[in-house]
């Protein structure tokens, strides 16, 4: 594996980082919906736009989409599995807790990606990502602590697991680096029919109105279709660590998209969360661009 850094691929990670901010306030507008129905069919409208996109190319594109097994096996299961553990945790243990336990993962991606060959973590980007989960677990509890309810406790094993998922397969992704982006496309649509087996399973049929319909749609375009495109070639070619670090955006726009759209209050606690967030980006965005044994060797 090259240690060559894609500056356009860390770029494209960072937008993937920026689509996600958008999930929370559309996720809201699915209303009542199961969660697996509406992973089922955003992952659809996703994976249908990239095969439309992927069509127009021709032969070629079509040829783009072909990936080795492994690979295809690795991104399917790490959308579908992070998705199912994190909606699991929901279900089975207070949203707070589960929603902090599983911002776990920008933290747990940047530690991963110092076992990558030719990736050197600085302190810079352990203490960056450090004060970004802090940012987090204010903005997620409000500054009101956390209360642990020992019958929980499979919730809190599933956001853990979630969490180690989405790190895991993030760095593990770096192994086919050489698999072109497209080939994201076949897993979403894997992802889409797995969802639509366990909606049948577990959950019960649903009318869905109009704006449902286009909130999830509106999903399937940005946060779960572009986004997962983006982060795919940025875990592959971009800078990992730093990803890692800036991760800790998501949770921060969305509560300010939230706080903007009329869905949640404003609060002195979210003023903190920026600062530190904003500290933490500074610290990691240093650790990378300095010379020699920087975050990941150019």
């Amino acid at each position: 594996m090259s240690a060559t850094i894609d500056r356009k691929a860390t770029l494209g990670g960072l937008a993937a980082i920026l689509l996600w901010s958008s999930l929370a306030l559309l996720t809201t507008l699915t209303g009542d919906l199961p969660p697996f129905l509406v992973l089922a069919i955003s992952f659809a409208c996703g994976g249908s736009v990239g095969l439309l996109h992927v069509l127009r190319q021709g032969k070629r594109g079509l040829q783009s989409m072909r990936a080795p097994l492994p690979a295809l096996a690795l991104s399917t299961a790490g959308l579908f599995g992070y998705h199912a553990l994190y909606f699991f945790s929901l279900k089975h243990a207070p949203p707070v807790e589960a929603n902090l336990l599983n911002y776990l993962w920008p933290l747990l991606i940047v530690l991963f990606s110092g076992l990558l060959p030719g990736v050197h973590l600085r302190s810079g980007n352990i203490v960056g990502a450090a004060l970004g989960l802090c940012a987090a677990a204010l903005l997620v509890t409000g500054g009101r602590g956390i209360h642990v309810d020992p019958a929980a406790s499979s919730g809190y094993l599933a956001a853990i697991a979630a969490a180690l998922v989405w790190a895991g397969y993030s760095v593990l992704n770096r192994r086919f680096a050489h698999v072109p982006s497209t080939a994201i496309v076949p897993a979403c649509i894997g992802v889409a029919i797995l969802g639509a087996f366990a909606h049948l399973v577990f959950e019960p049929s649903r009318t869905i109105s109009t704006a449902q319909w286009l909130a999830m749609i509106a999903m399937g375009i940005g946060p779960v279709g572009a986004a997962f495109w983006l982060w795919d070639g940025g875990t592959k070619r971009g800078d990992i660590a730093l990803l890692g670090g800036l991760s800790y955006l998501a949770p921060l726009l969305s509560t300010l998209l939230l706080v903007v759209s009329g869905r949640a209050q404003p609060h002195w606690i979210q003023a903190v969360a920026i600062a530190l967030l904003l500290v933490g980006a500074w610290l990691s965005l240093r650790a990378s661009r300095l010379p020699g044994d920087s975050a990941s060797s150019r």
